[in-house]
Order: C-alpha cells, then sequence, then structure tokens
C-alpha cells in the first residue's frame, strides 16, 4: 500500500495507506482503521461492529455515540447504511480526528477530542441530557505495536454507558478476546440484572469479541432480516463470515 502521509508526534508514528480506492489508519504499526467508499462492506472488523445495529430497526437508531474514533470508518459505515440524524465520536487523539476529516472524508458528526471517561461522566451528571439509540465502545490504545483497550469495562464503566443508553437502545463494546468479554463488568450479576439482550459476535480471523448489550430481548432472526446482504449472516452472499450468539 503507498504512504500518503506520516507524522511523528514524540513516541508515537502515525501513517495513512492507501490502495486504490482504500484508505488505512495505522498508530504506531497498529492497524487502526480502513474505508473503501467504493466497496465499503468487505468482511472487516468495523463491519462486526455495525452488524449490531440491525437487531433494531434502523429508524429507530436516531442519536449515536461512538468512543473511539480512530479514522472514522464505523461513522462512515453507519451514515451510508443506517442515517442518523446526531452522530458524536469522542476520542483523545486529535490526530486520529484529523485523519478521520482529512483521509476518511468524516463530515456532518461532532467529532470531540478528549477522554472518554470523563466526557461519559459529564454527560451522565448533567441534567435533561438526552440518551444515545446506540453507544458504541471501541477504546483501543497499543503496546509494544499490540492493540489493547484503553479503559477497563468494570462494573462502573459498563454502569455509566447504561445511563446514557436510550430505553430500547444498543451498547456494541469491542474486546481483544472472548475471555476479556467474559470477564468484563458486562456479566456481572449487578450489570446483567439491567439486560434482558445480551451477544457476543466474532469473526473466525480475529482474537476481538464483540459484545451487544440491550435492556431488551435481541431477536437473531430480525437482524437477519435487516442486515445488508454482505453482512447478514444467513445470506449466500454474504462477506462477513460473523458468528453471534446470545451470552448466558
Amino acid at each position: 500500500m503507498a504512504l500518503v502521509w506520516q507524522k511523528q508526534v514524540g513516541d508515537s508514528r502515525y501513517e495513512v495507506r492507501s490502495h486504490g480506492a482504500t484508505v488505512r489508519l495505522y498508530s504506531n504499526g497498529v492497524f487502526h482503521s480502513q474505508w473503501n467508499p467504493d466497496d465499503p462492506l468487505k468482511g472487516s472488523l468495523w463491519e462486526l461492529l455495525l452488524l449490531p445495529v440491525f437487531f433494531r430497526p434502523v429508524q429507530q437508531v436516531r442519536r449515536v455515540l461512538i468512543l473511539g474514533v480512530g479514522g472514522g470508518a464505523l461513522i462512515r459505515l453507519l451514515q451510508r447504511f443506517v442515517a442518523p440524524e446526531v452522530i458524536v465520536g469522542v476520542d483523545i487523539d486529535r490526530h486520529h480526528l484529523t485523519v478521520a476529516r482529512r483521509f476518511f472524508g468524516v463530515r456532518d458528526a461532532e467529532l470531540v477530542c478528549g477522554d472518554a471517561r470523563e466526557y461519559v461522566a459529564e454527560l451522565g451528571a448533567a441534567d435533561g441530557v438526552e440518551h444515545f439509540d446506540l453507544i458504541v465502545d471501541d477504546l483501543f490504545g497499543h503496546c509494544g505495536g499490540v492493540a489493547e483497550r484503553a479503559i477497563e469495562a468494570d462494573i462502573p464503566w459498563c454502569e455509566s454507558l447504561l445511563k446514557l443508553l436510550s430505553q430500547n437502545g444498543l451498547v456494541v463494546s469491542n474486546f481483544g478476546s472472548r475471555k476479556e468479554l467474559l470477564a468484563s463488568g458486562w456479566r456481572s450479576s449487578a450489570v446483567r440484572a439491567h439486560l434482558q439482550g445480551s451477544w457476543s459476535a466474532e469473526l473466525p480471523d480475529y482474537e476481538n469479541c464483540i459484545g451487544i448489550f440491550s435492556r431488551q430481548p435481541l431477536s437473531l432472526s430480525a437482524l437477519n432480516d435487516r442486515a445488508p446482504a454482505a453482512i447478514s449472516p444467513v445470506s449466500t452472499r454474504r462477506r462477513l463470515d460473523a458468528r453471534l450468539r446470545p451470552l448466558r
């Protein structure tokens, strides 16, 4: 892939590479985001973050909060296939937000440079805050060239996200492994008492495991019917080899 932009800031090195219409963001060698406007559904991890949205009718997903923007691939996917009225993206790294705007073409979204913990805490403490129909927790940093969660998904963190969630909303949370998901606050009795829908989603070529959480029951058949053919688990034309299963 061709190098189209790079920046060194202290110990951090940022690169944007392209191959045809595809652009990719790397931070210290860690592959953070990918976007191709001509072929957006290619079977990648970002589509696995998009897929749970279709547990709900897309017209009900009006307000979205994304914690961990990276290059903004998920924002572009949501705008293409869901069209929320409001998308707020929070990332602590201002260079990621620059890349999202300049190279990934992110427009018509509120991009906030800040600490996600502080942002969530401030919203939760505010009076009359509007809730979100979808909250995506994709907060990953890197250590020694390996991506790892930047914020532990402990019980207080999970409860703080639920506080911002609409009654019929979804939390979609990215974990480095299934073991990490099962050890998180989402599986505690205190948090599970508030949930009627809990699922996981995985891809065979990734260690990541996506957790999907809702106060309402979630129907896999409804998701299969609503999802675009390229990512629907039951479509013969699917490009996303997703494995979804309920968390008991």
